[in-house]
């Protein structure tokens, strides 16, 4: 190939979906934050406004001067579309529809702004278009098009009612990190269907459910978790889960804060290394997270010591000495100072030069991604436009109902974050084959012993490991063996994809380089999903998810503005593993052009800093610093969460309301029966609101108080008003209607936990009944019907393999 020819192969294959056709209908950010990824990819998006224009071009959630071509947040959410106003039934727009390969709408969040599409008539006129809809609670079911926040979906879901230190009112997320997640889900539930209609399988229905998000991305697999600690899949009798926070997590130092994470023994015994506390390692209770909460205080009293004479800068370098993940605490300022951030050069100017961005959150074949491209006037590519660019040839999907039927991926990660990315692939029909050691499991499978009580064989009731490992197989390799080594590179022959997610120095030090990859098997896509990156100061520092919440700023905006930073508690693992499997299948997608396999490098971090964005571009734009407000949000006044009659201090019983326009606030007025104190003119709008909010709740209070959260919740619900419980998320298969009507919660056949309720995906397809069709694989339990139908391995080969510790189905040592 020329240079010239390379040069062009190098950049297409940084847009590998150049060429594919997409309307975007929707505002704020779940919706343009989905059609993002896919300009990021290289599509074709058109953003259909209505004559107002999204709200979004006039936003600033710290009260910055906007400029003329539309707020930070907004260009950065719409760099490289272009605009049209028109609505769905106007003759441009139906033009539009009948070029699509993708229409994305998202509504029923905060206004009632955005259209609505007539679903049904555009899959009749256009039988290969793929419809997304975002939408709060998702198309079906029976609180279809109820009006909802942010914030009262993650009471609903269960995020809040988990999430508070004892004895104070509990607190959400920050980040608005739902909608963000939203986003990421949709593009990842939406390109296989795509894929599937140019395939000639015809077109989709994606109906998403922003409820089913924040449940899957912020409440840990509580409903899963408290059955498996009740021991049985029926429904529990007793619920062990309530408001906690984790601990060692983010604490105060000599100069600041700095941000910890021991989710296995190991890191925990050896944080007692680090603050010199040896003496502590024989002392059972405090290994185990529910005893370090018993014992909070005391808990707390004995870190103090080493914290307060350690400067943060100290406590990172030390700690990453232990190989014990560790994070300085990021906000928008200070994440442009990380030494990895910078090295890495992850931040760039937006188009404008107005303002800092993160660039795309994966890389492909070690080069950088295209610039941001300007975000759009309002109609300026009006009244007419058209979609430019060939449609892209090939495609990695099937005509199958489930569009990945027939892909082979090779699932070589651990915990949540990678384990996330392969499991929704699975679900879409791809063949995973998860792979773990009998000498070291998959980490995330150490959390079942909290239930060795009830399950013998404990490190298989993990209710992390249920969820994300449905519908894959499983086997057990020992890769510090050569015939492990050589096992593995025998499936990599045979597979279309690999995916890990350890440091980088462990697959290198197996000698599965990409190199050898690529020598193996020349159309394998790698994606490789560290938590900091293949290069820079950082390469080779652990990280989970709360090290991401801590260093991207997720945890800044998380807390109740007279405390700390609290950590969100896991949303950074299923957001990255959706940032992960688009990259995947974007780097498929470009393997179907090019003929050739791709290297990918999907980062943890940079796929916090991307949802966590908004922070870094009010600072870089206007100087202003997003800070934590506990419930409130800039969105909404009055917004929190209200006490109801029938608590007590301790236990008391929430309503979580938010009214986020002028008439939502009239309705309030009128439910609380016109009160004097409401009619003040300031009041009429959300500014005054806001800055009467602490006077705006005590009177809210005395109301709630005096009556039942039921009694609530149906009074301002029916004024259209945004309320809801605050919902335990541990009964929410039991309680939360919703849910069951549409089946999130399924329970395949497994050998030891038996038909045990896991959450499946937040998104439906039209012609899929049911996501989880198998059960996560118990150790090892696929080796040898992997190794005869894969490899061709004899009944003696697999004994020798057995014999000599390459596979195993028992753990070792435990």
């Amino acid at each position: 190939m020329s240079e010239s020819g390379a040069g062009d192969a190098e950049a297409a294959s940084q847009v590998p979906l150049a060429g594919l056709r997409v309307l975007d209908f929707s505002e704020q950010i779940a919706g343009p934050y989905c059609s993002k990824l896919f300009v990021d990819a290289g599509a074709d998006v058109i953003k259909v406004e209505r004559p107002g224009g999204d709200t979004m071009r006039s936003w600033s959630a710290t009260g910055g001067a906007v400029e003329e071509g539309g707020g930070a947040l907004f260009r950065y959410l719409n760099a490289g579309k272009r605009s049209v106003v028109g609505r769905p039934t106007d003759a441009h727009v139906r033009a539009l529809f009948a070029e699509a390969d993708l229409a994305i709408e998202a509504h029923g969040l905060e206004s009632d702004g955005p259209v609505q599409l007539d679903v049904e008539a555009l899959r009749r006129d256009n039988p290969d278009l793929v419809v997304l809809s975002i939408t709060p609670y998702g198309c079906t079911g029976p609180w279809q098009g109820r009006r909802a926040t942010e914030f009262t979906l993650q009471a609903e879901s269960g995020s809040i009612g988990m999430r508070g230190v004892m004895g104070r009112e509990p607190y959400q997320a920050g980040g608005r990190v739902s909608e963000w997640g939203a986003g990421a889900f949709g593009a990842v539930a939406a390109l296989p269907a795509v894929l599937r209609a140019r395939a000639g399988g015809g077109g989709e229905h994606v109906d998403l459910s922003m409820l089913e998000v924040a449940n899957l991305i912020l409440t840990n697999n509580s409903e899963t978790m408290n059955r498996l600690m009740n021991g049985s899949a029926a429904d529990p009798e007793h619920t062990f889960l309530a408001p906690t926070v984790e601990t060692p997590s983010i604490e105060a130092t000599a100069d600041g804060y700095v941000g910890f994470c021991t989710n296995s023994r190991q890191q925990f015994l050896d944080f007692l290394l680090l603050i010199e506390r040896p003496d502590l390692q024989e002392d059972e209770e405090l290994a185990q997270f529910a005893g370090r909460l018993m014992r909070f205080e005391e808990w707390n009293e004995i870190m103090r010591p080493w914290l307060e004479r350690t400067t943060t800068a100290e406590a990172i370098e030390r700690a990453s000495m232990f190989r014990i993940p560790v994070a300085p605490i990021g906000n928008g300022r200070t994440v442009l100072e990380h030494e990895q951030l910078a090295a890495r050069g992850v931040f760039g100017p937006d188009a404008s030069g107005a303002a800092l961005q993160p660039r795309r959150p994966y890389r492909i074949d070690d080069s950088e991604p295209p610039p941001p491209a300007r975000a759009p006037r309002l109609d300026e590519h009006g009244p007419a436009p058209r979609f430019e660019g060939a449609r892209p040839d090939g495609t990695p999907a099937s005509r199958d109902p489930l569009p990945l039927r027939g892909l082979r991926i090779l699932d070589v990660t651990a915990w949540w974050a990678g384990p996330a990315a392969t499991h929704v692939l699975a679900a879409l029909g791809a063949e995973v084959l998860h792979v773990e050691s009998a000498r070291r499991l998959d980490g995330v499978r150490m959390l079942g012993g909290m239930m060795a009580g009830h399950y013998p064989t404990w490190w298989e009731a993990s209710p992390h490991f249920l969820q994300t490992n449905a519908n894959k197989r499983g086997i057990t390799l020992d890769l510090s063996r050569p015939r492990g080594r050589e096992v593995l590179a025998s499936l990599v022959e045979r597979c279309d994809a690999m995916v890990e997610n350890f440091t980088p120095r462990v697959l290198d030090g197996f000698g599965f380089t990409w190199e050898k990859i690529r020598e193996l098997n020349p159309r394998a896509v790698l994606m490789r999903m560290p938590a900091f990156g293949l290069s820079g100061p950082w390469r080779d520092h652990t990280g989970f998810a709360q090290t991401m919440e801590q260093l991207s700023g997720l945890a800044w905006v998380t807390g109740h503005a007279d405390d700390q930073p609290r950590i969100p508690r896991g949303p950074c693992d299923p957001i990255a593993g959706m940032h992960g499997a688009f990259a995947l299948l974007a780097a498929l997608v470009g393997r179907a052009r090019s003929g050739r396999g791709h290297h990918v490098e999907s980062t943890m971090v940079e796929s916090a800093l991307n949802v966590a964005a908004e922070q870094l571009v009010e600072w870089t734009a206007y100087g202003n610093l997003l800070e934590r407000e506990g419930n409130r949000s800039p969105l909404a006044a009055p917004q929190g969460l209200y006490p109801c009659a029938g608590g007590q201090p301790g236990a008391e019983v929430w309503v979580a309301i938010s009214v986020a326009n002028d008439a939502q606030w009239r309705a309030l007025v009128d439910a609380l029966e016109n009160p004097a104190w409401a009619n003040e003119d300031a009041l009429a709008h959300h500014a005054g609101r806001r800055a009467a909010h602490d006077a705006i709740d005590r009177r809210l209070r005395d109301w709630t108080r005096a009556h039942s959260c039921e009694s609530v919740v149906e009074e301002l619900r029916r004024r259209g008003i945004a309320a809801s419980p605050v919902a335990d998320p541990s009964r929410l298969l039991q309680e939360n209607v919703q849910m069951r009507a549409r089946g999130y919660f399924e329970a395949p056949q497994h050998a030891v936990v038996g038909c045990m309720p896991v959450a499946s995906v937040p998104f439906r397809y039209a012609g899929v009944e049911r996501w989880l069709r198998t059960p996560a694989p118990t150790v090892g339990e696929h080796n040898a019907p992997v190794l005869r139908d894969w490899l061709g391995l004899s009944r003696d080969a697999l004994d020798g393999l057995q014999r000599d510790g390459v596979i195993g189905s028992q753990p070792e040592g435990l």
